[in-house]
């Protein structure tokens, strides 16, 4: 059925309830999981607030910052993937749009299905945040195992 499931977490509780359900899903069809976190493509830049100007990182720095919050989300994934006997592997992008930066990620490495969480935003939050979900439901041509 499958062979390589991607699932995209971003450390919060929901995305806990789809890495859940990515690896009971790999250990019953046998499959690879590939754990992957986007990172947001949003460098800081120089803030001043009340008359304190607050130094820009390098761009170095945050990438440096950014892989260790990453590895954060992705490292107890990987462990709860080995606890079950599941072969896994993790992977982290620096992305402006998340969503192509899933897709991308589950093209690479020849996943039949992507698992990722849903907040289930409606109406107007929906249209002004939108969801990444829904981009990758709407751009994807492998199946999506959407979990809430």
């Amino acid at each position: 059925m499958y062979s390589n499931i991607l699932v995209a977490t971003d450390g919060s509780r929901l995305s806990a309830k789809a890495v859940t359900h990515a690896i009971a899903l790999a250990k019953a069809v046998g499959a690879k999981l590939i754990a992957f976190n986007a990172i947001p493509d949003n460098f800081p830049r120089p803030m001043y607030a009340e008359g304190l100007a607050y130094p820009p990182m390098s761009p170095k720095e945050y990438a440096a910052l950014s892989k260790k919050a990453a590895d954060g989300i992705l490292d107890p994934v990987l462990k709860k993937a080995k606890a079950a006997g599941v072969d896994a592997s993790a992977e982290s992008a620096m992305a402006a749009s998340p969503w192509k930066a899933i897709l991308a990620t589950a093209r690479k490495h020849k996943c039949d299905a992507i698992v990722m969480a849903s907040h289930g935003r409606h109406g107007v939050t929906a249209l002004f945040l939108g969801s990444e979900t829904q981009k990758v439901l709407g751009h994807s041509t492998l199946p999506v195992i959407v979990v809430r």
